[in-house]
């Protein structure tokens, strides 16, 4: 499937699960679709393979002070704790997870990445899954949380963990197409 005319932001910053990045981003690539790393970070940024061991570093493409989801067809929010946790108090990040919802595009998010979707107040009776250890912070936003490998909720897709990748990636690229 062809999704040669479309155009996908990835909002991320340093500690994020590189396995969440470039699993999502190379399946989209190789179906054609042009990917921009998207970040408050600067240069480049620090990648993990969990919390704790340092992986591959990553260019910015794109600063997330003034990007615009006019801009593109679908967001896609890797995880990992550090990533996320520091995404979610980024007031840039925030507003343009809040602006892909308002323009009701494709939002796509692994693991712990929907944490932003709680502080951008967008979670609130949808459907979604998540890594478990923040199950509870996503019913207290007001989410229908869901132990599934992947749930799509409309425009929104979640996946929990690096195990639910081939699914997560499979429903992106169906969104897409």
């Amino acid at each position: 499937m062809s999704i040669a005319d479309k155009r996908i932001a990835f909002l991320l910053t340093r500690g994020v699960e590189q396995i969440e990045l470039t699993s999502p981003r190379q399946a989209l690539e190789d179906a054609g679709a042009a990917t921009t790393l998207i970040s408050p970070s600067e240069g480049s940024l620090q990648a993990m393979e969990g919390d704790w061991e340092h992986a591959e570093t990553f260019a910015v493409d794109a600063p997330v002070e003034g990007a615009s989801a006019t801009e593109y067809d679908a967001l896609v929010l890797p995880g990992g704790t550090l990533n996320s946790d520091a995404l979610r108090t980024d007031a840039e990040a925030v507003r343009l997870v809040r602006e892909f919802f308002d323009q009701g595009k494709i939002v796509a998010a692994i693991c712990h990445a929907p944490w932003i979707l709680a502080e951008a107040d967008v979670a609130s009776g949808r459907r979604l899954t998540s890594v478990g250890s923040i199950r509870v912070d996503m019913v207290n936003a007001g989410a229908q949380w869901e132990d599934s490998e992947v749930v799509v909720d409309g425009n929104l897709i979640t996946s929990r963990n690096p195990g639910d990748l081939e699914a997560f990636n499979r429903e992106i690229i169906q969104a897409l197409g």
